[in-house]
């Protein structure tokens, strides 16, 4: 069952790259969509009471490695997993029509969405990081083949970054198998692992460092503006609507759930470290007068929300972590699709030349309504999923960090200024008279921003259809970390999960 989330997009992605079709980006869509709906009808029959791994499958592979295909799905990787394939389906759909060298370019999308799926349910940490990997390749090339200017930088500049950080979780994992004595990569094995509280911390760090440069956290951002900037608008969705969500994913799977006594040990400066990319990321982006570069760097900082509720490690917190995963993949989505109409049908990005786009007759008043939208989102308006998520993350966290948290607070007024600037100089005033008419939007160019817009404001009406998803998951990890005020070596002595037990155990209340 869930393998179908892996291979077909792969097998589709090959069909794509020899079989003579004439409609490929049909078949593409066809392909996205029907993975789009088996993952529906996953949640569909997913039981959300359940804190532990559903669906599970496993096939014996190279044992000799302690490498097996082991898979799963639970409350953490499931909504993600729904956010992969809307958004694979969103940035295929707003594909240009005419692209140049569509065969290779959709099975690139196509590679990129097994691989990811593959990362989400993997249960081997060896699975794991080959899927972590595989995506790699193919978001290079789609960057240096068809993105915008200095592309080739940008490119080689993400290659680098996520290399290194490839590298480190392979060292972290390595480590933790060595020192541990396993014989095996299996994720439920190494649960319970009685390693020293200095160890764990070690190789926490390795993990935190290596998912930081993915997620971006400052100050390993650095390739991140470039990339977003210069990759074009379906690779920019996915690369910060859904990979992005990978690095935050393997941060609270393997450093939260591997290392659970060294997380309380380091969640203080977590908590700080959060608050510093939340800051960093809203004054930058007020300082931008590129608007894909100013949306660029907000995500830097809606990113430093879901470190913090999971750095303040409370129920309410952790929920609203994964929640702000999915919200911050939805209007990331919206927004970067949004600039890149503006930018097919202006012609400009900057800031100091847009004007007037809400003008009813010449300018583009949808694209304005939707950005508008979008921005309100962003800035955590209620009503929206953005305020949603925020909200969960700012009121289970300021208990545990109330300083972190406040300052947090006053990231989101920070966003709510960058947008501000953003939208009063690009929806309002009056538009350049010695500018003719706009093209009007096609409905190829309506259609995923509308789909995006309606999810952002029924998920924010109706947040329980998402909470709901994570909750008992999210719960069960907190139960198995011991409190944040008092972390101690003994700690790790805690009881070890059973070798049959696949998923988060809630162990004796001894460990508090």
């Amino acid at each position: 069952m869930l393998s179908t989330l892996i291979w077909f997009p792969v097998l589709g992605a090959i069909a794509i790259a020899v079989l003579p079709l004439r409609q490929l980006k049909l078949a593409a869509l066809t392909i996205s969509g029907i993975a789009l709906l088996w993952t529906l009808w996953i949640a569909h029959q997913f039981n959300f009471t359940n804190p532990l791994l559903q669906f599970q499958e496993y096939l014996p592979w190279l044992e000799t490695l302690g490498l097996n295909y082991q898979l799963g799905v639970d409350g953490l990787s499931l909504p993600l997993l729904m956010l992969n394939s809307l958004l694979t389906w969103i940035a295929l759909y707003s594909s240009e029509e005419e692209i140049e060298r569509p065969r290779l370019f959709y099975s690139l999308i196509l590679l990129v969405s097994g691989a990811v799926a593959g990362a989400f349910l993997a249960q081997n940490l060896l699975l794991f990081f080959l899927c972590y990997e595989v995506e790699l390749v193919p978001f290079y090339l789609l960057i240096s083949i068809w993105g915008g200017e200095k592309r080739d930088y940008a490119a080689m500049k993400f290659l680098l970054y996520t290399a290194l950080s490839g590298a480190l979780i392979l060292v972290a994992f390595l480590g933790l198998v060595w020192l541990q004595g396993a014989d095996s990569f299996a994720y439920d094995a190494l649960m319970g692992q009685s390693l020293p509280l200095w160890v764990q911390t070690v190789l926490l760090s390795l993990v935190l460092v290596g998912f930081g440069i993915k997620i971006p956290l400052v100050p390993l951002h650095t390739w991140l503006p470039d990339t977003y900037v210069a990759a074009s608008t379906p690779v920019a969705i996915l690369l910060g609507g859904v990979l992005a969500k990978l690095g935050a994913y393997g941060i609270f799977r393997f450093g939260l759930g591997l290392f659970p006594e060294a997380w309380a040990t380091l969640a203080p400066g977590l908590a700080t470290w959060a608050t510093v990319s939340v800051l960093y990321g809203a004054m930058v982006a007020i300082a931008q007068k590129d608007i894909k570069r100013m949306v660029a760097y907000s995500s830097i900082g809606h990113m430093g929300y879901i470190l913090l509720g999971g750095a303040a490690l409370t129920a309410l917190s952790l929920v609203g972590a994964v929640t702000q995963m999915v919200a911050h993949g939805l209007i990331l989505a919206i927004l970067f699709h949004l600039v890149g109409v503006i930018e097919a049908k202006v012609g400009t990005r900057d800031l100091d030349v847009l004007n007037g786009l809400m003008n009813p007759i010449r300018g583009l008043p949808m694209v304005s309504a939707l950005l508008i939208l979008g921005g309100m989102a962003s800035a955590g308006i209620p009503g929206l999923v953005g305020f949603v998520s925020e909200f969960l993350v700012f009121q289970g966290s300021y208990s545990v960090f109330p300083l972190q948290t406040l300052l947090c607070v006053v990231g989101t007024g920070l966003t709510a200024v960058y947008f501000v600037i953003l939208l009063n100089r690009t929806c309002f005033g009056k538009l350049d008279n010695a500018i003719a008419y706009f093209p009007k939007l096609e409905w190829r160019e309506r259609v995923p921003a509308l789909i995006l817009a309606l999810t952002i404001l029924f998920l924010g009406i109706q947040p329980t259809w998402l909470v709901r998803w994570t909750e008992s998951t999210t719960t069960a990890i907190v139960a198995t970390v011991p409190p944040l005020t008092q972390p101690t070596i003994a700690s790790v002595n805690r009881p070890v999960n059973s070798p049959q037990t696949v998923g988060w155990v809630v162990p004796d209340n001894s460990i508090k």
